[in-house]
């Protein structure tokens, strides 16, 4: 079984479905880059070209895959990950695609993929079922935990660099004190306003935020200063990141994330 995942995120989930039944190539995968960065390239168009099954984000957010599978030929079977949580952008506002913050739509994303594989090779379809059960058994314990720091924390203020941790802030019932077009701007790469950077470098020097969430693949100096403030203040600073960590899959990845918050919020 062949499988090409958009990034390691969605490949790793892949993964803890099927088991050692398939082999999955992952286009974005390093820690230290920008994915907004990535340029696809010869290879990556042979990858999509013989996979079976195709993982993709969505939402314009790895919008290379679709343009270059509409030239591969062949025919193969298509997860959009924004497709299968339902989402739209809000009135009069933006799609938050960072979906795999978003816990309940990685389960359904699990759900897909064991249908699509499962699909392509009925003869490991109860294996494909059980990796999916095993791995949505683990998220539902993480869901708790976001539960958990829901019921001591929500309604508390948080600043974040980006709406990438949107949905898991959410979640917990914490709420975004960020100015939308500080966070609208740096996801977009445009320059901040002098009035924009200022109201948002007081949510720290004023302790109006109890914690920055904090995108570490997306630095530049305006997050920098950003980042400087919260820690001159004393408020924690949390990292995340959109692709995985080295040597980490995607449960231990967002299960220290949420740790991370936690202890962060809690003052421990």
């Amino acid at each position: 079984m062949r499988v090409v995942a958009s990034t390691n995120v969605w490949g790793d989930v892949v993964r803890q479905v099927a088991g050692d039944r398939a082999s999955v190539v992952s286009l974005i995968s390093d820690p230290d880059q920008d994915p907004h960065s990535y340029e696809a390239d010869a290879k990556v168009q042979l990858a999509l070209a013989k996979a079976q099954v195709v993982v993709e984000n969505g939402g314009g957010y790895d919008d290379f895959v679709r343009q270059m599978l509409a030239s591969a030929g062949g025919s193969r079977r298509v997860i959009d990950a924004v497709e299968v949580s339902g989402k739209t952008a809000p009135p009069g506002g933006e799609l938050n695609e960072h979906v795999w913050y978003d816990l309940p739509t990685v389960e359904e994303v699990a759900t897909a993929v064991a249908t699509a594989l499962s699909a392509t090779d009925p003869a490991g379809a109860t294996a494909y079922q059980q990796g999916a059960t095993r791995f949505i058994g683990r998220l539902h314990d993480l869901e708790q935990r976001d539960r958990e720091i829901g019921q001591a924390h929500a309604g508390e203020g948080v600043g974040i660099t980006e709406p990438v941790p949107g949905y898991l802030l959410a979640a917990t019932g914490l709420v975004d004190r960020t100015p939308h077009a500080f966070s609208e701007a740096v996801e977009e790469g445009t320059d901040v306003s002098p009035a924009v950077l200022h109201e948002t470098l007081e949510l720290y020097s004023r302790k109006r935020v109890a914690v920055l969430v904090y995108n570490a693949q997306t630095t530049g100096t305006t997050t920098e200063r950003v980042l400087a403030a919260a820690r001159s203040a004393g408020v924690p600073v949390v990292p995340v990141t959109e692709t995985l960590p080295a040597g980490q899959d995607f449960l231990t990845w967002m299960g220290e994330t949420v740790s991370r918050l936690g202890h962060a919020l809690d003052g421990t």
